[in-house]
């Protein structure tokens, strides 16, 4: 794995966190820049699955296993924009909530990746 991509996906999705948890606090909705902020990190989420499905190609092997690798690689694509559809679906500040939580998520699963690849 790539441990400044695994850092900066981290990084972006606390960044995401703080934006959809402040607007939550302020009794917003989600908003179309939340959704730009959404897309970069998702982004970031699908460069981080393509380069660990393309190191598994290449015959490296995670520490912990290749299948619990691949379903946090999966699961942490997924993450944000599972988020960002309930959000859609709940235009309240209740959605900037589901979507700061998805943020703290990913965050933790970059931390589990990091540890499952053997950093």
């Amino acid at each position: 794995m790539l441990d400044a991509l695994t850092l900066a996906t981290g990084v972006a999705a606390l960044l995401l966190a703080a934006w959809t948890g402040w607007a939550a606090y302020r009794d917003q909705p989600t908003k179309d820049r939340h959704f730009v902020g959404m897309a970069v990190v998702t982004l970031l989420a699908l460069a981080q699955l393509v380069v660990g499905v393309v190191q598994l190609a290449r015959g490296e092997k995670p520490e912990q296993g290749t299948a619990i690798f691949v379903a946090y690689l999966l699961g942490a694509f997924a993450c944000v924009p599972a988020t960002a559809f309930m959000s859609l679906a709940e235009r309240t500040r209740w959605g900037s909530v589901t979507v700061a939580a998805g943020g703290v998520v990913l965050a933790v699963l970059e931390v589990r990746l990091y540890d499952i690849w053997g950093g």
